[in-house]
């Protein structure tokens, strides 16, 4: 593996590490480490990782900000990548923006608001990034994001790339072409967005985050959503209903605040967080009848 690593250096294509704990860019601070862990510093170095990669036949697992990630303990064999500085381009083009996969949700919605740019506030409170947003069509506040996107820059598994329309991305509820027809990430998109008055939108972006701030166990480790919403219904509502808002296994618990949200209270295991995953699942698939599914990726 080293001589791999000094391969990467050689191609100056980011940072690379051996063995790195992986509980350290995930939300929940949960994950044993990667054998090989890359951060590219641009678009090219991402291309140049991904072909020694294939060339030595080493598996590729590609994360974002870590924010709807759970990694078992065990860590990730072979090499994840990570989208973050380097590729966290942003460029203003009017009333559209094309913006890196690794640049966070949150500080987006904040930078375009001064440039009077709306159609991002739903984001605001999101803390992921613009691979992640695009993968699994990331939405709150009766928007997502295949209501502003125009087109998507996608990496696929096989190291090809390709722009991808709306259209094609295929977006559903949670969903995109991406996590399964034609497995890939997002390195960058490109956004339509109106002109619209600063102080509306500073005023929107501020409720958002109020809501989730008191809504939203963010003040622990958590993973964000841990199921989809099954329509109608929400996910959280049905937790609250079983009495299961508060219960723990190990050192997982199920928000106190929100019952869609598993915490990370102490010292939590990957195991632990999926015995509360099992749990929910098997309650509300007894009383209610209805599969849960999860939105977080389990990896």
């Amino acid at each position: 593996m080293q001589q791999i690593v000094d391969r990467l250096n050689e191609l100056s294509v980011g940072k690379v590490s051996l063995n790195e704990p992986l509980k350290k860019h995930t939300t929940i601070k949960i994950g044993g480490p990667a054998d090989l862990f890359i951060q590219p510093q641009s678009i090219q170095g991402l291309k140049d990782a991904i072909d020694v990669l294939k060339e030595n036949d080493i598996p590729v697992q590609v994360i974002g900000r870590g924010s709807n990630l759970l990694i078992p303990d065990e860590g990730i064999r072979g090499a994840v990548i990570q989208f973050s500085k380097g590729l966290d381009h942003l460029e203003v083009m009017d009333d559209q923006i094309r913006v890196g996969g690794g640049y966070p949700l949150v500080r987006l919605s904040a930078v375009i608001s001064r440039d009077e740019l709306s159609g991002f506030e739903f984001a605001g409170g999101i803390p992921g990034s613009i691979g992640g947003a695009v993968y699994m069509n990331a939405g709150a506040h009766g928007s997502d994001i295949s209501n502003i996107l125009v087109k998507a820059h996608i990496l696929f598994e096989d190291g090809t790339t390709e722009w991808l329309t709306n259209e094609e991305m295929k977006f559903d509820y949670r969903k995109s072409v991406l996590q399964d027809e034609r497995k890939g990430y997002c390195i960058e998109a490109i956004f339509q967005l109106e002109k619209g008055d600063k102080q509306e939108i500073l005023a929107e972006l501020k409720k958002h985050k109020e809501y989730r701030r008191e809504t939203q166990p963010w003040d622990h480790p958590c993973a964000g959503s841990i199921f989809r919403n099954p329509l109608p219904n929400h996910a959280g509502q049905l937790v609250e209903e079983l009495g299961l808002k508060g219960h723990q296994i190990g050192g997982a618990k199920i928000s106190d605040l929100h019952g869609n949200f598993i915490v990370n209270e102490d010292d939590a295991t990957y195991d632990d967080v999926m015995a509360l995953i099992e749990l929910i699942k098997d309650r509300v698939k007894d009383k209610y009848d209805i599969e849960m599914v999860t939105e977080v990726e389990i990896l």
